[in-house]
């Protein structure tokens, strides 16, 4: 693409030539520089990506390369699971990258976990999202957004939010004070546990009467009028720093890329980044193989599972039915469908990240699957007594690996990656309902969602205040 088709950005910043953005839609693909402040096209609405030109810039002949950065931890750009792979998403001088210690994970092999879900020993890892700083892969996101943040100079940055992302917004202006967080939520939509982090850290919270679409229309509107930098998912420069969640994936695995990568579908955020991280991998040669990306949906919010598995939505190289979409949402919307689900972070019914996750599907011959939300708790259970807590949309992942290995499509000796989304304390309530022996505190928590038992509870015993029927109990159950 000649260097004059890129457009110049409003406030003239940008980083050369090198790196920009352009319309993912066939056949508009316009381009603009990567100093504007776009959520979307303003040629044909469709989303941006941000892109590179390979060519000019030095990437590493192997991924082995990024070891070099372990021996360095007193750079905090270094340190950061985002920036020690800067030379993979160089849309900013590196010296105005924005970290807070962000990416510090865990990929963990999980072989009792991997017994639940019908694969051999040394096959299930579990990549552990909630070890950044406020407990989500929200972070790995925030981190560049806030980078192009503050890059064009933005002084306001908002979100609408389940609750992780606006956990990570409130948290990257507290630490950094380059910015004010205001973030939309919905009515009742939101786990304490995420919320008391907005507050916490000192973001101004608009709570709206709806859901989490109600207060992402509501959002983009806002920032549009007033000015404010959005940073949700729509933002391209979120999914850059998302990116990265693959190549410590990688890094995990000594750089061998897995079978399988299985992931929750909410917003698709993640799941088009992922797409996007391994395509561009593929192409510099950095990787041998793609692997096959798993999308679990949840039965309460399965937006993405009825238009790939029942409608037959495919991405077609860009040339998506689009009208086919759009009377699908009508109808959604007609007939009064909400999103509800046990696991929040996921409670979603229009994905903003729709086509970018089509296309992921696409380049990664992916599967969309939905899973109850009582096989998200049993899966959530599993991964509890092996050692890591997660939120309910984090199980999402494990319950769906579960369902394709019972199905067939994932054979019992292939190697697969879950992506733990959030941490357990994200939504204490889910986990305490599960395993209580309250019966009022399950039926109002998880009742409600259709949950009707506890399979792998642990639950307290109950004893008198008496030494005698303590260790009784304790001989007795331990």
């Amino acid at each position: 693409m000649a260097e004059s088709q890129i457009q110049s950005g409003r406030g003239g910043v940008g980083c050369g030539v090198d790196a920009f953005q352009r319309c993912i839609a066939a056949p508009c693909g316009a381009t603009y520089d990567v100093g504007e402040v776009l959520v979307s096209c303003p040629r044909c609405g469709e989303l941006l990506d941000v892109d590179y030109r390979w060519d000019r810039i030095p990437v590493p002949r192997s991924l082995k390369h990024f070891e070099e950065a372990w021996a360095r931890r007193d750079d905090p750009h270094l340190f950061s699971g985002v920036w020690r792979f800067y030379a993979l998403l160089p849309f900013a001088p590196r010296e105005v990258c924005v970290t807070i210690g962000e990416g510090q994970t865990l990929l963990q092999r999980a072989d009792s976990v991997g017994a639940f879900v019908g694969l051999k020993p040394g096959r299930l890892f579990l990549q552990y999202e909630g070890m950044n700083p406020s407990g989500s892969f929200k972070d790995n996101g925030m981190a560049a957004a806030f980078t192009h943040a503050h890059l064009v100079g933005a002084t306001r940055a908002a979100c609408a939010s389940t609750g992780n992302t606006s956990a990570s917004l409130a948290l990257y202006c507290a630490v950094t004070r380059l910015m004010r967080a205001i973030i939309f939520v919905g009515s009742g939509k939101i786990a304490f546990g995420k919320l008391a982090q907005a507050l916490d850290f000192g973001a101004l919270t608009v709570q709206i009467n709806g859901d989490f679409d109600d207060a992402m229309a509501r959002v983009k509107e806002v920032s549009q009028q007033l000015g404010i930098y959005l940073v949700n998912s729509v933002n391209p420069f979120r999914l850059e720093g998302q990116k990265t969640i693959i190549y410590r994936v990688l890094e995990g695995l000594r750089w061998e890329t897995p079978e399988w990568i299985v992931v929750p579908g909410g917003n698709l955020g993640n799941s088009s980044a992922f797409g996007k991280a391994l395509y561009e991998l593929y192409k510099l040669g950095l990787i041998q193989r793609m692997p096959r990306l798993a999308i679990i949906n949840a039965v309460g919010a399965n937006t993405l599972y009825q238009l790939v598995e029942q409608e037959g939505i495919r991405w077609h190289g860009g040339d998506l039915d689009r009208a086919k979409i759009r009377r699908f949402y009508e109808r959604m919307e007609g007939e009064g469908c909400r999103a509800n689900t046990i696991a929040s972070a996921i409670e979603i019914n229009r994905p903003v990240n729709l086509s970018k996750c089509l296309r992921a599907l696409e380049v990664c011959r992916g599967v969309v699957r939905e899973v109850t939300d009582q096989e998200i708790l049993d899966a959530k259970a599993q991964v509890g007594m092996g050692g890591l807590g997660c939120e309910p949309a984090s199980a999402a992942s494990v319950a769906g690996a579960k369902r394709l290995v019972s199905e067939g499509i994932i054979g019992p000796d292939e190697r697969v990656v879950c992506v733990l989304t959030g941490h357990q304390l994200k939504d204490p309530n889910a986990t305490v309902a599960y395993h209580t022996t309250d019966q009022e505190l399950f039926n109002r928590v998880l009742g409600s969602r259709g949950v009707r038992r506890a399979a792998f509870a642990n639950r307290a015993v109950v004893v008198p205040n008496d030494i005698d029927e303590i260790v009784k109990a304790i001989q007795l159950y331990g």
